[in-house]
C-alpha cells in the first residue's frame, strides 16, 4: 500500500512525525548535520509522512559539548535576552539572521522546521538587566529566580504575576515566527507541572500569528488529570523522562501508553518519546557513538507500540548513517497506516509475558491487533481471535513482514522472538464464498 493510494488525514487528525537531533548529537548539532538529515528525509521519508526537522537544546551555546552542560554557558543572546543560533555552529545565522535562512532551506525541501527551547528567561539576560522588548521592564524584573530547572542552568523561570513575563514569551515566539519556525519543543514544562508557563507559551504562539505546533517535555509522572489543560494548550506532550535504547525503557512504556491511548486524537497527542533507533550517541548526552542497542525484535516492538497507541514519531538517530534496515522499518506504509488511520486504540490484555492491543480502522471495516511478548526467549502464543476482536472469517495480514497469516478460525498463532511483536490487519475475507 502506497501513500498515493491512501491520502493522509488532515494534520490535526494525525500525530507529528519527524527527526530530532537529541539522541545522536545532544547539545552539539551543526547546521551541516541538520541539513544532511533534512535532505535524507526529503528523499527517503517524506513520501511516508515524515516531514518535520527539529533542532534540539542549546542551539544558542557556542561551546556546547557531549555528555552534559557547561555551567554558566556563554549563550548567544540579542539585546532583548532572546536566544540566537551560535554562528560557529550555524553559519547562516551570522549577522542576526537567526534561523531564518536554515528554516527557508528546510521549507524548500517540503519540510517543516522546529526547534527546542527551555522554559523561562536566560540567567545571563537577567544578570545583564536586558530590556524586555516592547516594555519598560528588564529581564531582572520579570524573572522568578527561585524557579530553576534541576538539570540545566541556562535559565530562570518567569514570574507570571508580572506583565512583563508574558511580554518576554511574546517577543521570543514572535522572533521564532519571523524565522519561519513551525514546531517548538518547550522543555522543563511538565515536571513539576508548570501550568501558568504552559498557558503563557501557548498564548504567545497564538499572538504570533503563525500556526506553530507546541510539544511539551519531559513528562515524568504525568497524570491524565492534566488532559484538558494539555489539550487546550499543546499539540503533544511527553509521558516519560528521556527514553534510551534499553529494553527496560521500552517495557515501561506499555503501562504509560495504555493509560494515555484512549485519549489520543485531534485534540492532542500523548508522546512516548523519541525513537532511539539507527545511529545514535555520536555526540550525545548519554553513551558513545553506536547503533541502537535494541535488538531488531525490540525495535519492532517499540515501533508497534508507538503506532498502535498513536504516539508522535520523532526519529532520534542520524538518518544518513543509520542502517538500511532501520529506514525500512520507518518507511513501512502498511504498518504506518495504523498510526494514520486507526481509532479506538487500547490495551485489551496483559497477562504474564503476553500483551495484546487492538484498534479499528477509520474505514469502519478493518481492525488491527498487536501481539507483544515480554518473554526473554522465543515463545509461541495461541491467541483466541475473539481476544483481539477477530472473527473466524477474517483475513489476517502481518504488516511488518507483509505476509498473510493462516489461522484455524479460532486462534491466531504468533511465534515471537524475545521481546518481539507482530502487528496484524484483520478484515472480512472478500474471497470467501
Amino acid at each position: 500500500m502506497t501513500r498515493s493510494a491512501r491520502p493522509l488525514p488532515a494534520r490535526h487528525l494525525r500525530p507529528p512525525m519527524g527527526w530530532n537531533s537529541w539522541d545522536c548529537y545532544g547539545t552539539t548539532v551543526t547546521e551541516e548535520e541538520v541539513l544532511a538529515n533534512a535532505e535524507f528525509m526529503r528523499e527517503h521519508l517524506l513520501p511516508h509522512g515524515w516531514d518535520t526537522v527539529v533542532v534540539d537544546i542549546q542551539w544558542y551555546e557556542p561551546t556546547a559539548r557531549a555528555h552534559g552542560y557547561n555551567p554558566d554557558a556563554p549563550l548567544v543572546l540579542d539585546g532583548h535576552g532572546r536566544q540566537l543560533p551560535a554562528p560557529n555552529r550555524f553559519p547562516s545565522a551570522a549577522g542576526g539572521a537567526g534561523f531564518g535562512p536554515l528554516a527557508a532551506r528546510v521549507h524548500a525541501m517540503g519540510l517543516r522546521f522546529g526547534l527546542h527551547i527551555m522554559r523561562g528567561i536566560p540567567r545571563r539576560a537577567v544578570a545583564a538587566g536586558l530590556p524586555v522588548l516592547g516594555t519598560e521592564f528588564t529581564a531582572a524584573d520579570v524573572a522568578d529566580t527561585g524557579s530553576v530547572c534541576p538539570w540545566n542552568s541556562d535559565n530562570h523561570g518567569l514570574d507570571h504575576d508580572h506583565p512583563g513575563a508574558q511580554a518576554y514569551y511574546d517577543s521570543q515566539v514572535a522572533q521564532f515566527a519571523a524565522w519561519g519556525v513551525d514546531f517548538v519543543k518547550a522543555d522543563d514544562m511538565l515536571f513539576p507541572y508548570h501550568e501558568r508557563e504552559i498557558a503563557a507559551y501557548a498564548r504567545a504562539i497564538e499572538r504570533s500569528g503563525r500556526p506553530i505546533e507546541l510539544s511539551l517535555s519531559p513528562g515524568t509522572d504525568m497524570s491524565v488529570a492534566r488532559l484538558e489543560h494539555l489539550r487546550e494548550h499543546a499539540t503533544m506532550w511527553r509521558v516519560c523522562d528521556d527514553l534510551w535504547d534499553r529494553w527496560e525503557d521500552v517495557e515501561a512504556q506499555f503501562a504509560r501508553m495504555a493509560r494515555w491511548a484512549p485519549w489520543q486524537g485531534g485534540r492532542g497527542w500523548a508522546d512516548a518519546d523519541m525513537l532511539p533507533l539507527g545511529r545514535i550517541g555520536i555526540r550525545a548526552e548519554r553513551g558513545a557513538d553506536r547503533h541502537s542497542r535494541l535488538t531488531h525484535p525490540e525495535q519492532v516492538s517499540l515501533l508497534t507500540l508507538w503506532l498502535v497507541s498513536r504516539s508522535p514519531l520523532m526519529m532520534g538517530g542520524d538518518l544518513p548513517t543509520s542502517p538500511a534496515g532501520t529506514i525500512a522499518l520507518l518507511t513501512n506504509d502498511e504498518a504506518l497506516d495504523v498510526l494514520w488511520h486507526s481509532a479506538g486504540s487500547r490495551e485489551v490484555l496483559r497477562e504474564r509475558d503476553l500483551v495484546l492491543w487492538t484498534a479499528r480502522d477509520t474505514d469502519g471495516r478493518t481492525r488491527y491487533a498487536a501481539v507483544f511478548s515480554l518473554a526473554d526467549e522465543e515463545r509461541r502464543f495461541e491467541v483466541p481471535l475473539g481476544s483481539v476482536g477477530g472473527t473466524p472469517h477474517d483475513r489476517v495480514r502481518e504488516l511488518w513482514t507483509h505476509t498473510d497469516t493462516a489461522h484455524d478460525g479460532r486462534h491466531l498463532v504468533a511465534v515471537l522472538p524475545a521481546h518481539g511483536a507482530a502487528l496484524y490487519r484483520l478484515a472480512e475475507d472478500s474471497r470467501r464464498e
